[in-house]
Parts: structure tokens; C-alpha cells; sequence
């Protein structure tokens, strides 16, 4: 795949990006770029939310872990399932009822000022670091597609992805957000599926044969009930997926301002539904094209790549499939990767805005508008220092290192949210502070304890003590309120 295919590939999807961008908004205000006027159709809102939810790490990352974990991911996606409906049945219900923006504001009602701009610091820092690493991702990829070959160096790269994604999302944000995710989600699976479909032509073989290949595999390995002490352990995976989508989707602004700009909440839980289907066959599809690379290049003989994540962008490119296996590929990478950036920008820039600044409320829209544009820019430059740091993290897979950032970080959060939703217990407020930096703190410590003492390997579950630990903090931090005043409260 040479580097005039690459940039034409990429300066194709830019354009077509930026039509779709603008002509959204084209009348976008505070309101369009916050919730998007609450005017979206659950198909659309569901639409993007498939591509939202599938990053470039998710690309990339899934597909290669398949030779270590086999499709053992399934386990959680299986808990992703229960964690869609609890954010459709529970949580949608109490944002609407509320009428929020920012989902944080619910701390501000339910328990104080600091709690709420805790709720809202933990997303940032979170946010930041996991779309950051998504960034990183593709930029890594392009970088040894296309920039070195011109003597462009990452950072240059890397700022000018940046600059992209802000220029698009500047304007309209979550309106603009809905459109483009939809285009993200088409580029997404066609990726999946063409890529696929080169594969099956180069081997000659149809689809029953593939399944085939793919179902007698030593990859294609679901259950895991063996051994309670491994990562893999069904029963771990499967809850830590459930509390993992409710913090991932439910507690954090990025993926929740779309559903909150569907016309209604009945749209939203519509929205959530599909897309809860949706993701599972998505995943399922990456995971037997994660397979059948494995099968394809040991056919073939094709040397991989040390790092699982670089094993489908080595095959795409250098594995021998026609050039146009090597620009789908691409071409799903960047859509999807996009599609998480700009999400996730919008978010941090409303959060930040409407979380964290004082008095946003309270301005006129002329100096709100202001102040929103200043930070979208701020935070792209932020961003753009944070996607450097990765450049020397350690070869662990990408999609675990994103689950490792959401145990630590989210953790706090759903503890939070639970707390204050299944109990009427008065928080001392100040508190909160240090309760969401020692829960993380001790499940680091216990993870390593276990691990090193007991060959326990705390996975993805480290979500869920997480969480409980925040909760306890609470508890502790706390008093009794008569129900009339608990009411009164939320």
C-alpha cells in the first residue's frame, strides 16, 4: 500500500467528514452543541452510538487479542448486554426526570458542590486518558503508513489529527456529533466486513467454510469456568461487564450526551436497546476476524508482529491482500477513531464548561458561546500533550490498558452514582475528595498483594471492589435522613 493511496484514503474522508460536520450546523447554538436540541430520532441516536462505542482501539485491539484470550471477550459483552438495559430502565429515566446536561449535575442535587465537581473531575481525567490513548492508536498507525515516509514526526501528526477533529466539532457539537458517528459507524462495519471479505478471497473460501475454520479453531473459545483464579474467569468477566458498560455508557458524559439529545425518553431507551444488539454483533464480527487472520497468516506463513495490536494492520497491509484490503482498513481506523475523539472532546468541553467553571450558567449566550470555544480549543491542546505520553507506555494490548484505566477511574464514579441512588444517607460532602482517591488507591494495592502473594490476578472485576470500596467511604461519611428529607433531596 503505497503512501499516494494512504493520503488520498485519508484527504477523501476528510472532505466527506466535513460535509457531514457542516451542514448540521449550520444554525448550531449553546444548546445544539451541549444536547443537540434534544432533537434526535433514536435511529440516529443508535446509529452513533455504535461507532461512538467502537474506538480505533476497539479496531484494532479486539481482532489481535484473539490468540491470547480467544473470544472470551464475549464474556463480557454478555454483561454489556444487562449493564445497556440497567442505563436504559434506571438511569435514563432519572436524567430525563432531571432534566440535566451534564450528568454530574445529578451529585450537585444529591449531595453538594463538591461532590459534583469531583463526579465531573474524575470524568475528565478518565476521559482524557482513555480518548487519548484511542488517539494514539491511530496516529501510530498512520505515522508508519504514511508520515514517516515523508519525515513527518509524530508530534506533528498527532497535532494535526487534533486540529481536525477540533475544526469539525467546533461548531455543532452534539448535533454535528450524531451525523458524523453515523458515518463513522457505516465506514466501521464496512471495514469489518470488507476486510473479511478479502481474506475469504485470497484463501478461496465461501462463508460456511469460513465459519467452519473459525468454529474448529483453538480460537474459538467462549466459556471459561476452570479456573476461578484466571482473568478469564466467566463469572468475572460477565459482572465486570455489566458495571463496566454502567460506567463506561451510563456515568460518563461522552456517551450519554447522545441519548440525552433523543426527543424523548422512551427514544432514548429505544436507542439504547439497538444499540446494546448492535455492539454484541459487531464485537462478535471483529472477534471472528480477529480468527481468521490468525488462520490466514498462518497459512501463509506471514511472520506477525510481536504486539497483538499490530497484527491487523500487518496483515491489511503487508499480508499479501490486494491494496484495497490495506485502504478499508484504514479507512475503518480513522472513522472510528474520529468518531471516538470528536466524542469525546464535545463531552470534556461540556463538562469543563458546565461542571467545573464557575458561573457558566449564569452567562449571557454571547459570553457562554465564548467560553465554550475557548475551552474546546484548550482541551485539544491538553489532549494533544497527553496522546504523546503514550508513546512510552509499554506494548500491553491496547483494548486492556483502555479496561485498566476505567477500573481505576470510573470506579469512584459508579460508586458514587449507586450511593446516591439506592440509599437516602446525607454525605458529608468535603469528604468526597479523599474518598475518591483511597478506593483506587487500595484496589492498586490489593491487586498487587493478591497477585504477588497468592497468584490471584485481579482482572477486570477491580471495577466492582472499586466501586464498593467508594460506596463504603460514603457510608462511613454519612448520616440517616427521615425519607421525607431524602426525598425532598433527589
Amino acid at each position: 500500500m503505497n503512501t499516494t493511496a494512504v493520503a488520498l484514503t485519508i484527504g477523501a474522508y476528510i472532505i466527506l467528514l466535513f460535509i457531514v460536520a457542516w451542514l448540521p450546523a449550520r444554525r448550531a447554538d449553546n444548546e445544539s452543541f451541549f444536547t443537540g436540541n434534544r432533537l434526535s430520532t433514536w435511529y440516529m441516536a443508535a446509529m452513533a452510538m455504535i461507532g461512538a462505542a467502537m474506538s480505533g482501539v476497539t479496531f484494532i485491539s479486539v481482532p489481535g487479542s484473539v490468540a491470547s484470550d480467544s473470544f472470551s471477550y464475549m464474556q463480557m459483552v454478555a454483561g454489556f448486554t444487562i449493564g445497556q438495559l440497567v442505563i436504559a430502565f434506571v438511569l435514563v429515566p432519572l436524567f430525563y426526570r432531571l432534566r440535566v446536561v451534564s450528568i454530574y449535575e445529578y451529585f450537585h442535587t444529591r449531595f453538594g458542590e463538591n461532590s459534583h465537581k469531583t463526579g465531573a473531575a474524575i470524568f475528565l481525567v478518565a476521559k482524557s486518558l482513555n480518548a487519548a490513548l484511542k488517539i494514539f492508536v491511530v496516529c501510530t498507525v498512520t505515522q508508519y503508513l504514511l508520515f514517516d515516509a515523508w519525515g513527518v514526526p509524530l508530534w506533528a501528526n498527532v497535532a494535526f489529527t487534533l486540529f481536525l477533529v477540533w475544526l469539525y466539532t467546533a461548531r455543532g457539537g452534539v448535533r454535528s456529533l450524531i451525523w458524523t458517528d453515523s458515518l463513522h459507524t457505516i465506514c466501521l462495519i464496512a471495514g469489518i466486513l470488507l476486510s473479511a471479505w478479502f481474506i475469504m478471497r485470497q484463501m478461496d473460501i465461501d462463508i460456511m467454510q469460513t465459519f467452519s475454520l473459525i468454529r474448529d479453531s483453538d480460537y474459538s473459545r467462549i466459556i471459561f469456568l476452570d479456573d476461578p483464579s484466571s482473568e478469564r474467569y466467566f463469572w468475572k468477566m460477565f459482572f465486570a461487564g455489566i458495571f463496566t458498560l454502567i460506567a463506561m455508557t451510563g456515568l460518563d458524559q461522552d456517551m450519554m450526551q447522545r441519548n440525552l439529545s433523543c426527543r424523548t425518553k422512551r427514544d432514548a431507551q429505544i436507542n439504547i436497546v439497538i444499540t446494546a444488539v448492535c455492539q454484541a454483533v459487531v464485537i462478535l464480527l471483529l472477534l471472528s476476524l480477529g480468527a481468521l487472520l490468525y488462520i490466514y497468516s498462518s497459512a501463509q506463513g506471514i511472520a506477525l508482529p510481536h504486539s497483538s495490536d499490530a497484527v491487523f494492520p500487518a496483515v491489511a497491509v503487508n499480508g499479501g491482500l490486494p491494496s484495497a484490503a490495506g485502504v478499508v482498513f484504514l479507512l475503518g481506523l480513522i472513522a472510528s477513531t474520529w468518531s471516538s475523539a470528536g466524542s469525546s472532546l464535545t463531552s470534556l468541553t461540556t463538562s469543563l464548561t458546565l461542571d467545573i467553571l464557575p458561573q457558566s450558567r449564569a452567562m449571557s449566550d454571547k459570553q457562554l458561546t465564548r467560553r465554550r470555544k475557548t475551552v474546546h480549543l484548550l482541551l485539544s491542546v491538553v489532549l494533544c500533550g497527553v496522546v504523546l505520553l503514550f508513546d512510552r507506555l509499554s506494548d500491553d494490548s491496547a483494548i486492556n490498558l483502555v479496561f485498566k484505566i476505567v477500573s481505576y477511574a470510573y470506579g469512584p464514579l459508579l460508586g458514587m452514582f449507586c450511593f446516591g441512588m439506592f440509599t437516602r444517607r446525607k454525605l458529608r460532602d468535603r469528604a468526597i475528595w479523599i474518598i475518591a482517591i483511597a478506593a483506587p488507591t487500595i484496589c492498586a494495592v490489593a491487586q498487587w498483594w493478591f497477585a504477588e502473594h497468592h497468584s490471584y490476578y485481579i482482572g477486570f472485576e477491580l471495577l466492582i471492589y472499586n466501586a464498593l470500596l467508594t460506596a463504603l467511604g460514603m457510608w462511613i461519611c454519612s448520616r440517616q435522613v427521615s425519607r421525607a428529607e431524602g426525598e425532598k433531596e433527589i
